[in-house]
């Protein structure tokens, strides 16, 4: 990797992505953090994957609350709020919150998205389904969680979906961490997280056959076409997913088909690729239950209880603070 002090500075002015495509595309092997696959356009692409036929995790999670909500609602505090971690347009949450609504009059409903127009979405199918649910969008990252002050204890955070699996395992727990550091003591985590199963079932849910992933993946690209006046061309770049055993984790990467040299205006920078050379674009790691376990254990959290579906290829896990 060049060392960061060899890099041009990036100037306050331009877009917020400019540093992570800098530092990410200086690094040896090219790399960029996955959250940049989440502009408005990405995060829409990223909707129609969770409804593909191959994508099993949304509608598993969504059948474990379906069957456990009334449960898991049960095990939470007398009138808690409710926030959540990456909440996209909120179409899971909602079964939780309906469940929620038979055991107190209202629910005050803080979803954090880094697409405002997901959160737009959110903010007017919650409040027109759920008359009780007042919703209260934040757009931002993880990075700033201090949102999490503006609710009223006890306090319930959701991170479903298995978007923790995005995460190396000391950037997890670090998150989880600063989750819990904004929390008070019996404050709850519900948690989603993707288990370990046959590699065949992981590769077609992030291969699929109408190439939904692929456009998400290289909508990166886009990204950085639009917003640092880049000069990728998309159809030079292919979409690469496998499962990566040793890590336990699904890969993405995008991998240059042709030899080729591509300018970014904003960055005033000339980046060479190789045939076949990549960029890794995201990890999704996959757990067992033990692993989780003590994912949370060092993030500050105990396990309360885990409900997986019949054929334990996903768990939800409330876990409360320590």
């Amino acid at each position: 990797m060049i060392p960061r002090q060899q890099l041009s500075p990036v100037s306050p002015s331009l877009p917020a992505i400019a540093a992570d495509v800098m530092e990410g595309l200086f690094r040896t092997p090219k790399s960029l953090p996955p959250k940049l696959l989440y502009d408005d356009k990405g995060s829409a692409l990223f909707e129609q994957i969770t409804c593909l036929p191959e994508y099993y995790p949304t509608r598993t999670e969504a059948a474990i609350f379906r069957t456990h909500a009334d449960e898991i609602c049960s095990r939470l505090g007398r009138n808690v709020s409710v926030a959540e971690l990456g909440a996209g347009t909120a179409t899971k949450t909602r079964i939780l919150l309906r469940s929620l609504l038979q055991r107190q009059f209202k629910v005050n409903y803080f979803p954090l998205d880094v697409s405002a127009a997901a959160l737009q979405i959110a903010k007017h199918e919650v409040e027109s389904e759920l008359e009780s649910v007042r919703v209260h969008p934040h757009v931002g990252d993880f990075e700033d969680l201090t949102f999490l002050k503006r609710q009223a204890p006890p306090r319930l955070v959701l991170y479903i979906g298995s978007s923790i699996g995005n995460l190396e395992r000391n950037q997890a727990i670090s998150l989880l961490r600063n989750i819990a550091a904004h929390l008070s003591k019996g404050d709850q985590l519900l948690l989603g997280t993707d288990l370990v199963k046959d590699s065949e079932i992981l590769h077609a849910a992030y291969n699929d056959s109408a190439g939904v992933t692929a456009s998400f993946n290289k909508n990166l690209l886009v990204r950085i076409n639009r917003e640092l006046g880049g000069h990728f061309e998309p159809d030079t770049f292919s979409h690469v997913s496998f499962w990566n055993q040793a890590a336990s984790r699904m890969e993405l990467h995008l991998e240059s088909a042709i030899p080729q040299s591509v300018r970014i205006d904003a960055l005033d920078l000339r980046l060479r690729f190789g045939q076949g050379e990549r960029i890794h674009t995201e990890n999704s790691y996959k757990y067992t239950l033990e692993c989780l376990e003590s994912l949370l254990n060092n993030g500050g959290f105990e396990v309360e209880h885990t409900w997986t579906d019949p054929l334990s290829w996903f768990a939800v896990t409330l876990a409360v603070i320590t």
